[in-house]
């Protein structure tokens, strides 16, 4: 198994938010997107499968492709995941569970502006489906930011709450934004999840690390010509990548900038 795209998105919506639209493709873009891909001869396996290779179990599939979407808006529902369907097609959602829309009433909180969001019955559906639900925290914090209970409370409750609402066991995590740090990836694999997608804009591979697999972001600015390059198995490295002084750099400034109250990032970016 060489480098194994694992692709992210966000939102498939022709009207998002002004907000989250950077990262949002259209349902049309989308469409042709995944068509594309199983045109080129890349069968699309569940996440557990690339995990499972990464731990020395069974191998993937030459050419082997994975489907992610973060945070939980309710396009997912409506648009994604019949699209899926048609296609016989698996994937992996991991949901912000604060900003989840419980029968009756508001969501419990989330850091996200105002945007249309899942809610637990529609969770609940996609889990039947075959939808594998994974979790992406509790407010969506950039957790290697936040420390101690707080940090606990982010990766911990998520899980539970998912796990009540879905009534069986959720091990798959992705970290808010991408961002991690070895004390966050140790809090993660302490509370149960088996596994942790990161963003890194690389591809993955056997020799990932279970707990900051690498994936490809796809946002609305993604030329056709780069979409068709990953495909391809070109145009990015492969995973995994050592953690950069760049990457430790950035990470003490932003504790330094939310440390003062004056957070930096994006609403969402991961």
């Amino acid at each position: 198994m060489r480098e194994v795209p694992v692709f992210l998105y966000h939102s498939v919506s022709d009207d998002p938010p002004p907000w989250i639209a950077p990262y949002t493709v259209t349902p049309a873009t989308f469409r042709r997107q995944i068509d594309r891909i199983v045109d080129s001869g890349r069968p699309v396996v569940p996440l557990r499968r690339l995990v499972a290779a990464i731990l020395g179990g069974p191998p993937l599939p030459p050419r082997a492709a994975v489907l992610t979407f973060d945070d939980g808006f309710a396009d997912f529902y409506w648009t994604v995941a019949p699209l899926l369907a048609e296609r016989g097609l698996p994937a992996t959602l991991y949901v912000t569970v604060g900003a989840v829309h419980p029968p009756g009433g508001p969501p419990t909180g989330s850091l996200f502006p105002p945007a249309d969001m899942l809610n637990w019955r529609q969770i609940g559906n996609l889990d039947t489906m075959g939808v594998e639900i994974g979790g992406h925290s509790v407010t969506h914090a950039q957790l290697d930011t936040v420390y101690g209970q707080r940090c606990t409370d982010e990766i911990v409750e998520c899980k539970r709450r998912l796990e009540d609402a879905l009534g069986h066991e959720v091990v798959a995590f992705a970290y808010p934004h991408g961002y991690s740090s070895p004390a966050v990836r140790r809090k993660v694999r302490e509370a149960g999840w088996t596994s942790a997608t990161a963003v890194e804009n690389k591809f993955s591979s056997a020799s990932d690390s279970v707990l900051r697999i690498c994936r490809l972001m796809v946002r609305s600015d993604t030329p056709d010509h780069v979409f068709e390059d990953w495909i391809a198995g070109r145009g990015a490295r492969i995973g995994p990548v050592p953690e950069s002084l760049y990457t430790r750099l950035w990470r003490n400034y932003r504790r330094l900038r939310t440390a003062v109250g004056s957070p930096v990032g994006r609403p969402s970016n991961g």
